[in-house]
């Protein structure tokens, strides 16, 4: 064993737990040697921790146990000591009530994890929605060296010769059997060519957005994004991501030398030019909150409004993820929109994001659009104030039918999610295609968590008349791979008595994107009146994690982190634990 006062190399961290010579030295090391590592695997090598959300209930990151082998040739090439652990899994297609309820926990294990063990950086092994917001939250909260490699989108889905996408053809079949267009038979048949491959939707939902918001923000290696999960190039980029982490704990490039607030601002434009996911809106202010970035709902319609869409894909348009990597993906399309976007923002290469994503090609010009011929000319996520949202909500723009987009209707109003599934396909519901649909009881404390429900299906009785689209409105969030004129995020939120609670049957209301307005027509003073009458649910969840995170999370307007988890805690540990 080499003392580490005799080299000549800056003592790591890891040296901590391995470089000592006295009996917590002896303990760190031998357990460690239970596992093979021979003596100089501790002599003073970076020990990289590869942080892994492998599930096989979590299908979207059931191949990361794979690819994390690939991970380990690049860390073992670059002369690190690649070290595996686990983190909880958030399965976005599997849980109840909702992903978004375990969001803060997942951070919360990767933060301690990482801060307890004795690593110099990590590779954020990830993917599925909730995932990747998670770990870059714990990890920001360390500000050790890290970077991240995706999971990758599944293959394109295929149905009668069709490519069908992830999620957003789930919301039109179903649809389609409610109106009576599409048989039960057929919708079940669709149902294996859905999902073909190991991955993340392969629409922009919120798990591609995610991950092709991780590059804008400079956190990962050039075309993470968009690789499709099943692609060998993927892995080749897991063996290069384990060599450049060795070489970012050398140089000390953490994230705080990475996300500062232009990174954030590039991650906006680049989630209207993407036409991504609502949900990037309080996953990315979480993730703001942990590495200390003054980000606000405000930014997002500073920064964004204005970028056009060029990315032609699902919910928004026409083609899929694969497509979109074909046609040259995310570094093509910073080359495109290079006008609008902070270039010389750092990047965990260690050079700006003009120089990583210089010479990159558009290959197909009906995927990623000309520049004169957007997608949608103002894409970025519309933030709504008024009586009915004083914290703000938001709507996206590309998602939504234009002619709604200002418009006034009469509410029709369901108290709770179980209120809404009991009554939205009686022939007795009052409504017609001008009202608008309100859903009550469903933000981060209502549900708990938040759940993506925001784009309630029509009632059948209006689906049999042709109608597609009307204005719905609540506190919850909607899947990135849906569509709608749907106003989501309604802050403050109906069960802490927010304006939202407040909203009756047959209230009009007035939504104007273009003037960023939602607004309740009653009275002040009949506010107040029904605001003095109301009375909050007691709550059933009285124990366990959920109370904490009812106890504690903030609004969607702040991120919906809890309350004492915003900021970091860095990664010094003082005591031993013999």
């Amino acid at each position: 064993m080499t003392d580490p006062k005799d080299t000549k190399k800056k003592a790591l961290r890891s040296q901590q737990w391995y470089g000592k010579l006295d009996k917590d030295g002896f303990i760190h090391r031998s357990w460690m040697k239970n596992q093979g590592y021979p003596d100089h695997s501790f002599d003073g090598r970076p020990i990289i921790g590869i942080c892994n959300s492998w599930s096989e209930l979590t299908p979207c990151n059931a191949h990361l146990r794979e690819l994390a082998e690939y991970v380990k040739r690049g860390v073992w090439e670059a002369g690190g000591v690649p070290l595996e652990f686990p983190v909880m899994s958030l399965g976005e297609t599997q849980m109840k009530p909702t992903a978004m309820l375990f969001r803060n926990l997942m951070s919360m294990d990767v933060e301690e994890s990482m801060r307890a063990y004795g690593m110099d950086g990590v590779v954020l092994l990830g993917g599925c929605d909730k995932t990747t917001p998670a770990q870059l939250m714990g990890a920001c909260s360390v500000d050790l060296p890290t970077i991240v490699v995706s999971s990758g989108p599944m293959l394109n889905g295929k149905y009668r010769g069709k490519d069908i996408g992830s999620g957003t053809d789930v919301w039109k079949f179903s649809e389609a059997v409610r109106g009576g267009k599409m048989s039960l038979d057929e919708f079940m048949r669709a149902e294996s060519g859905m999902s073909r491959s190991r991955g993340t939707c392969m629409t922009m939902g919120t798990a591609s957005t995610m991950s092709c918001l991780v590059e804008a923000l400079g956190m990962s290696l050039p075309e993470n994004g968009t690789l499709p999960a099943v692609d060998a190039r993927r892995q080749a980029l897991a063996h290069l991501t384990g060599s450049r982490i060795v070489e970012m704990v050398k140089e000390d490039l953490k994230p705080s030398d990475i996300l500062t607030k232009s990174a954030f601002e590039n991650a906006i434009r680049a989630n209207a030019a993407i036409g991504g996911s609502t949900n990037a809106v309080v996953h990315l202010l979480a993730i703001a909150g942990r590495i200390g970035v003054d980000l606000t709902l405000e930014d997002w319609d500073r920064i964004g409004a204005e970028i056009p869409c060029l990315v032609n894909l699902m919910p928004s348009g026409q083609y899929l993820m694969e497509d979109f990597h074909y046609a040259g993906g995310f570094p093509a399309l910073i080359q495109r929109l290079s006008h609008e976007f902070d270039m010389s923002a750092n990047t965990v290469l260690g050079e700006s994001l003009g120089t990583i994503t210089e010479g990159a090609e558009c290959f197909n010009e009906d995927v990623i659009l000309p520049l004169d011929k957007p997608l949608r000319k103002n894409a970025g996520i519309a933030v709504l104030r008024g009586n009915l949202s004083p914290q703000g909500a938001i709507i996206k723009p590309s998602a939504a039918t234009p002619a709604l987009l200002q418009h006034t209707g009469k509410a029709v109003v369901f108290e709770n999610i179980e209120d809404y599934k009991a009554r939205i396909d009686t022939a007795e519901l009052e409504v017609d295609k001008d009202s608008i649909l309100v859903l009550k009881g469903c933000g981060p404390k209502g549900y708990p968590g938040m759940p993506e429900v925001g784009n309630m299906a029509l009632p059948s009785k209006l689906l049999e008349q042709g109608i597609t689209d009307m204005v719905r409105i609540s506190d919850a969030r909607m899947s990135g791979t849906a569509f709608g004129t749907v106003v989501l995020h309604v802050a403050p939120e109906s069960t802490v008595g927010g304006p939202l609670a407040l909203v009756q049957n047959g209230d009009e209301i007035t939504l104007d994107v273009e003037g960023r307005g939602l607004h309740l027509h009653i009275s002040d003073e009949e506010m107040a009146r029904r605001k003095e009458a109301w009375v909050p649910e007691e709550s059933e969840y009285k124990r366990g994690y959920a109370k904490l995170y009812i106890d504690h999370v903030m609004q969607a307007d702040e991120g919906a982190d809890l309350d004492f988890l915003v900021g970091s805690s860095g990664s010094t540990v003082s005591r031993e634990s013999h």
